[in-house]
């Protein structure tokens, strides 16, 4: 079963916005950032575009870190 607020790549929590209720109206940490196709592609077919990776798995940490603080 998905969890909108788990990542589907190793189950920890993943910050997206989108899935708290109290958060749901903010644009997710997903949006200002550059995933990578391939990460992607690395999920098996049924975990893909069903909740959000979490910035560890998606490989975006560093692109967070250098990030204005509005989008975090």
């Amino acid at each position: 079963m998905n969890q909108p607020d788990l990542c589907p790549a190793c189950g920890a929590p993943n910050d997206c916005t989108l899935a708290d209720p109290r958060t749901a109206d903010r644009a997710c940490w997903c949006y200002g950032v550059s995933i990578d196709p391939a990460v992607l592609q690395a999920l098996p077919a049924e975990l893909r575009n069903a909740s959000c990776l979490c910035p560890r798995c998606a490989e975006v940490e560093a692109q967070l870190q250098a990030a204005p603080e509005s989008i975090k």
